[in-house]
């Protein structure tokens, strides 16, 4: 990875029983990678754990202590007894940031009222910023549409950035502008 150009340290962390003993492929997790990459971000680390609360814990904590900016999850935010996400990351994260996973539930409830049962979370951890996502590619391409306008800015925040903030736009193309106030 070439700082220069991408000075975020990603992490991509799949939460999926199936996925981790190799019966489905992890579609999510790539699907994540994937919109990083059009967005001209990278996913320095990737892994995939069962939905085992400690193990969940386990890896934020190393990948927190290993000084990545962001962690995205996808996966164990549902209703399934199994699913243990959001518990393991209130049980990393200090400060919670309840607007994106508001965000991520509204953007969702567009496509489909199940949206409402995720219980995914977001928050911070010293200067590492950890989102839970959905489990589905539909799902997580729903959450991506929201927070890649301001995964840059809520990095750079949490680096120290004391710059005034961006306003994000689409525009009527769909792209992204971002102004100084």
């Amino acid at each position: 990875m070439e700082s220069s150009k991408n000075p975020y340290r990603i992490g991509v962390l799949t939460i999926s029983d199936s996925s981790f003993r190799g019966e489905r492929e992890d579609l999510s997790g790539r699907t994540i990678v994937e919109l990083l990459l059009a967005g001209g971000l990278t996913a320095e680390k990737t892994a995939i754990v069962p939905d085992e609360e400690d193990m969940i814990v386990e890896t934020l904590l190393l990948w927190c202590a290993d000084g990545l900016d962001l962690i995205l999850t996808t996966g164990g935010t549902g209703l399934y007894p199994r699913d243990v996400t959001p518990e393991a990351t209130k049980r990393v994260v200090t400060k919670e940031v309840p607007g994106i996973a508001e965000a991520i539930r509204m953007e969702g409830l567009k496509e489909t009222p199940m949206a409402m049962l995720s219980r995914g979370l977001a928050g911070i951890r010293g200067s590492t910023l950890i989102i839970n996502m959905p489990g589905s590619p539909k799902a997580v391409a729903s959450a991506m549409r929201v927070i890649t306008p301001i995964i840059r800015h809520a990095m750079d925040k949490l680096k120290g950035d004391a710059t005034p903030c961006h306003v994000t736009k689409i525009n009527e193309a769909g792209a992204i502008q971002n102004e100084r106030r």
